[in-house]
This record gives C-alpha cells, sequence and structure tokens, in this order.
C-alpha cells in the first residue's frame, strides 16, 4: 500500500458528479454513515447487552452470550511438552503437533483432513469418529502412535461451556448439521470416539472456539494482550474480565481466580432488534440473501463473508435509481455473492492511493459498461461500507478498554483475513478506538492462528491447573 493522499477517515471525493445526482446518491446512502448520536447509542446499548448477558438472574436475555471460557491465567513462560491441538470449524480438520520449550512454541507438524459433506450433514456417531481416524493417521504417519499426549480442541461452533474440558453445543452452524449432537459435550463426543478405538493414548482437556485461542496467542507474543478479535470472513470478540463479576460457574469458583476471559459470541449483537435503528434497506437484502436469516447481525455489519455483498447490492440500488452505470446489469452484478470483500480491499486501495487501476479492472471483469464518474462513486461505496465496519467493531473495543480499567497499555490481538489484507480498515480501527476511549492505551496486533496454536496454549495451562490442584 502507498502513501495515502488523504485523511485515512475521509473517503474518495464525488464532486466529479453533477450536483442534483451528487445529492440524490448522498441522500440515498445516509444510512451508511452514523453520527455521533448513533456511535453514542450504539455504546450504550453494548454495554446494557454485556451487563444482562452476565447477569444470570436478569429477566431480560441478552444478545450477547457471555460465555464463561474457563481460561482463568494466561501464558506465562513456564509452559512446557508437546500438545496436539485440533480445530474444527470448516471443511478441513486440522491436527497440530506444537512443542513448546520454556513457554516457547518451536517444533511444528501440522496436517488437514477435508470432511466431505456425507460426514457434515451425517450422524454426529460418523463425525467423531472420522475425527478420531485422522488422529491415527496423523500420529501413524509420525510414528507416535504409542505416545501419550494431552489435546486441545478449537471447536468454532456456538457452545456453552460448564468447564474447561466441557463444551455443550448449542447449534451447528456454517455447513455442519450433524444428528445427535446439539446439547451433547463436544469433548465427551471426541473421547469416546478416541476411546472406542483403543489404540490411542489421548485425552482431550481442554475446549475453546478460535477468538478465545487468539487472544491466548496473543498473550503468547505479548503480554499485555487482554482482548481478542476475530475479523475475517465471520467475526467475535472477547475479552478478560474481572471473576466476580461473572456469575456463570459450574460449581463453586476457585479462590484463587481473579480473572476469566469471556467470549461474547458479538457476531450475535443486534439479533434481538436493539440495532435495527441502524439497518439499512441494503442490510436488510444483505440479511435475506444469507444462509441464517435475522442471525448474527452484527457480523453482517462487519464480517468479510458480507461486506462485498453489502457492496453489491448497494450498487445495483443505486443503478435503479439511474445513479451508476448505464445500460441493463450484467447477470454477474445481479448474482449474490459474485462481488467479493477482496474486491472492495483492491478498491479501497485505488482510493487510498488516488488512481483508479484496481476499480476499473474489477468493474470490467463485472462486466459492466462504466465511465469515471460511475469509478468514483464505486470507490465511495466501498469507503462508507468500510468505515461504517471500523466505526462498528470500535465502538466495542473501545468499551471493552474502558471495562477492564487498566492503566498499562492493552494490546488487542486480531486474527482474520479482512483485518490482515484490508488495506485502510486498521488505521481506521485506530482512529475510531482513540476517539472513542480517549484515555485508555491500546495497541492492534496480528495473532494468526489463535485455532492451532493459541489451542496449545490452553492446553498446556489448563495441564498446569491439573497438576496445581
Amino acid at each position: 500500500m502507498g502513501p495515502a493522499v488523504r485523511n485515512i477517515t475521509s473517503g474518495p471525493s464525488m464532486e466529479i458528479l453533477p450536483e442534483a445526482k451528487l445529492e440524490q446518491a448522498n441522500k440515498l446512502l445516509g444510512g451508511l454513515v452514523l453520527s455521533d448520536e448513533s456511535v453514542r447509542k450504539i455504546r450504550e446499548i453494548f454495554i446494557d447487552e454485556i451487563n444482562t448477558g452476565l447477569d444470570i438472574h436478569s429477566e431480560k436475555k441478552s444478545c450477547l452470550q457471555m460465555a464463561n471460557t474457563y481460561v482463568p491465567q494466561l501464558p506465562d513462560g513456564s509452559e512446557e511438552g508437546e500438545y496436539l491441538a485440533l480445530d474444527l470449524g470448516g471443511t478441513n480438520f486440522r491436527v497440530i503437533l506444537l512443542e513448546l520449550n520454556n513457554g516457547r512454541q518451536t517444533k511444528e507438524i501440522v496436517k488437514f483432513y477435508h470432511i466431505p459433506d456425507s460426514l457434515r450433514l451425517g450422524t454426529g456417531v460418523d463425525l467423531f469418529d472420522y475425527l478420531a481416524e485422522c488422529l491415527h493417521q496423523f500420529l501413524e504417519e509420525h510414528e507416535r502412535l504409542q505416545d501419550k499426549f494431552t489435546v486441545g480442541f478449537t471447536f468454532s461452533f456456538p457452545m456453552y461451556q460448564r468447564s474447561l474440558s466441557c463444551g455443550i453445543l448449542v447449534a451447528w452452524t456454517k455447513s455442519f448439521n450433524c444428528s445427535g449432537t446439539v446439547g451433547e459435550d463436544a469433548v465427551q463426543l471426541l473421547n469416546n470416539a478416541i476411546k472406542k478405538r483403543g489404540d490411542l493414548n489421548l485425552e482431550v482437556t481442554a475446549i475453546l472456539n478460535d477468538t478465545t485461542g487468539t487472544l491466548v496467542q496473543g498473550a503468547y507474543l505479548d503480554k499485555s494482550t487482554g482482548i481478542g478479535l476475530i475479523l475475517g470472513t465471520g467475526s467475535n470478540a472477547c475479552y478478560i474480565e474481572k471473576a466476580d463479576k461473572v456469575l456463570s460457574w459450574e460449581g463453586e469458583r476457585p479462590a484463587d481466580v481473579s480473572e476469566v476471559i469471556i467470549d461474547l459470541e458479538s457476531g450475535a449483537f443486534g439479533d434481538n432488534g436493539v440495532l435495527d435503528f441502524i439497518k439499512t434497506e441494503f442490510d436488510i437484502q444483505v440479511d435475506n440473501n444469507s444462509l441464517l436469516v435475522n442471525s448474527f447481525t452484527f457480523e453482517k455489519y462487519i464480517a468479510g463473508k458480507y461486506l462485498g455483498e453489502l457492496v453489491r447490492v448497494i450498487l445495483v440500488r443505486l443503478h435503479e435509481e439511474k445513479l451508476l452505470f448505464t445500460g441493463e446489469l450484467p447477470p454477474k452484478l445481479l448474482t449474490k455473492n459474485t462481488f467479493t470483500t477482496r474486491y472492495v480491499s483492491f478498491i479501497e486501495e485505488d482510493s487510498i492511493n488516488n488512481k483508479t487501476e484496481n476499480t476499473k479492472a474489477i468493474l470490467e471483469e463485472m462486466e459492466v459498461d462504466f465511465d469515471l464518474e460511475d469509478v468514483a462513486v464505486v470507490k465511495h461505496v466501498c469507503f462508507l461500507a468500510t468505515n461504517r465496519a471500523a466505526k462498528l467493531v470500535s465502538i466495542c473495543l473501545a468499551y471493552l478498554l474502558e471495562r477492564m480499567d487498566r492503566d498499562n497499555l492493552v494490546t488487542i490481538a486480531v486474527d482474520g483475513s479482512l483485518f490482515q489484507f484490508h488495506p485502510r480498515l486498521r488505521s481506521l480501527m485506530e482512529t475510531y478506538i482513540h476517539s472513542y476511549a480517549p484515555k485508555r492505551k491500546f495497541a492492534l496486533m496480528m495473532a494468526e492462528d489463535g485455532s492451532g496454536k493459541g489451542a496449545v496454549m490452553v492446553t498446556a495451562i489448563a495441564s498446569k491447573l491439573k497438576q496445581k490442584k
């Protein structure tokens, strides 16, 4: 990315448009611009949903799960040994063998196993038996079949944790829908499949999602880490909460536990309608075009799976109002999910560098007839979608910084392709977080592979806790 030619928070100019056309476009797109009053209101709602979610006695139900992960500490450099980490969340199942020496991650072996449709949509028994078979293949291939390992399981589906080693599946998402599993403990299901084989010396001792793993992996890289954020295809956040504010403990909370990681499941923020006041006609259409309608409301405002589709919907609407592109729209632009978030990143790169090459190439690929006015409008739409996403996620992060109330710098560990590859998003977030929490010192840090290496670190922490008991 080259040097920016204007303030990073200002979008590309649309002054090239005739005044009447510019006024009409701004009126149609005005709902994408969050006013200061809207920002304050979103913050207040977020605070209320957090407090409601933590209060197990509340009669009102929060859209934030506020799940206790039962991870009571972060890596301190004393972690030792070899651990297996399993990562299940998509069409590939990943097995990782990682060695820790004096808390440092050293030798690493990784292998991916494809999960076919028949298993993702079949019975839970078949799925977990297959995962155990993959583990057998992995250990046999590396001549470690006779060795004993403790295992960390990254299970990136909605779950309710009763302990660090118990995760009750709430619902399958993505492309999974296995029977006989909802309401069951995923750790127990996997341990049962392992024991049924009789040829594996393994025990799953920790379960987590990729967001928790990102925070823990971030803490391994930087001890000031206190917040974990996924900002990729999907989105979620977690943070370190004072234990006395967390009422959702199975059994009695250990006396020596002062803090614990809380998983917000923030992608669902707004599922109960509390954010409907910022919902535009474009957001409604994106939601209707999605697989899970009326779910993951916040995620649909900010995540990579939806940002490109939001832009596509807006472009089609602008064409209907005769504000963009001449002639008939090609089937490509009229087909959902054809305009990717990757395109948005490339177009934003043009805006930052005051260029048009990427935008023109993408519009040619979409097979539309366009002129320079159209290029300006498309660039502006991509900025509006990006800027709103950056504001929304920053409102939440800024409040988490305030809530943690730390005098020293707090590092926010982030994983995800959107954060990693979008040329403007990080700078926008840094600007807005500072604006919304001006007295808090923070840093954004890329912490890749929380679902793998982070799971190993959580497993090592679980082993230390077990030894301590």
